[in-house]
């Protein structure tokens, strides 16, 4: 009896913490089903041990960390090529009780993955710098260059390189989140053609919205198992919470009946007034974020 009553009293305790965090656990190392990064570009920290401690401040459960410019190099200036800089940086996000969501190839916006020789050892880099360091997903924008709706001519150099990539992702466990300017039924498309699980869409909020497409159309099109991350944000001028065209109580109703979970990722969405006061605003739109999908 004494033994039964311990285990009811042990289940309870568990259930009972379960429904005070409305389902959710707290931070680094748990398993919230929707957590919030920062972009640690686009909070002036790129690849600086700071911006970690600026997204402590900042109250976000993690960050996203670029791999460094690229211009013209054979590939990204990364100083997480460095195994000592990779420990600094695991270590104060151990310590600091945050987890890198992503490493971002942010090099490919203004560059073009379709035509740039080294795009295999670029890519590459990127990818042993996630295994090192327990990272599960990189983002791999097509960009300006590799725009498929302005360019369809690229598709078929850049399907191409994205089934090389699928097949590098696959033989590390991870996934590549590409972010493209197609509609949802394109990219869907897309990612049949590739044929890889590896290689999933990184979804971004704006790029509907500045579309005038369904927002919410675009998420169920694509599905729970397409989407690896998503840039929860919109173009700047407003703070999430004032921005009356995305409705993110609506989103994270159709990302509950999709069951989809994981990484909400703030790049923009700034105040116009004070663009470049990064704690005010990337503060305010984390609070907000957690106040939507973090609650019960």
């Amino acid at each position: 009896m004494l033994t039964h009553r311990r285990q009811f009293l042990k289940q309870s305790s568990v259930l009972i913490a379960s429904m005070l965090l409305g389902g959710t656990r707290g931070w680094a190392g748990s398993s919230l089903r929707y957590k919030v990064a920062v972009v640690d570009l686009m909070i002036l920290k790129r690849q600086k041990l700071s911006a970690f401690q600026l997204t402590k401040e900042i109250g976000a459960d993690g960050v996203e960390i670029d791999m460094g410019g690229l211009g013209n190099r054979e590939t990204f200036d990364s100083q997480l090529a460095r195994p000592e800089v990779r420990q600094q940086f695991l270590d104060k996000a151990k310590e600091l009780q945050l987890e890198i969501c992503s490493l971002a190839m942010t090099g490919f916006y203004a560059q073009s993955f379709a035509t740039r020789p080294t795009y295999q050892r670029m890519v590459q880099d990127c990818i042993d710098t996630m295994k090192a360091m327990n990272v599960k997903v990189g983002f791999l924008p097509l960009g300006v260059q590799g725009d498929l709706v302005q360019n369809p001519e690229l598709r078929p150099a850049i399907v191409e390189r994205l089934k090389v990539v699928g097949q590098m992702a696959k033989k590390a466990g991870v996934v590549i989140g590409i972010e493209t300017s197609l509609d949802a039924q394109g990219e869907v498309e897309l990612l049949k053609e590739i044929g890889s699980k590896h290689i999933q869409i990184y979804f971004n909020f704006s790029n509907p919205l500045k579309a005038g497409r369904d927002l919410m159309k675009e998420l169920k099109l694509l599905g729970r198992k397409r989407i690896c991350q998503i840039h929860c944000t919109d173009e700047d001028g407003v703070w999430l919470e004032h921005n009356t065209r995305l409705d993110l109580k609506k989103v994270k109703q159709t990302l509950d009946e999709m069951k989809w979970e994981g990484w909400l990722v703030i790049e923009r969405s700034r105040d116009a007034k004070e663009p470049h006061n990064v704690k005010k605003n990337f503060g305010a739109n984390t609070q907000y974020i957690k106040s939507v999908f973090q609650t019960s």
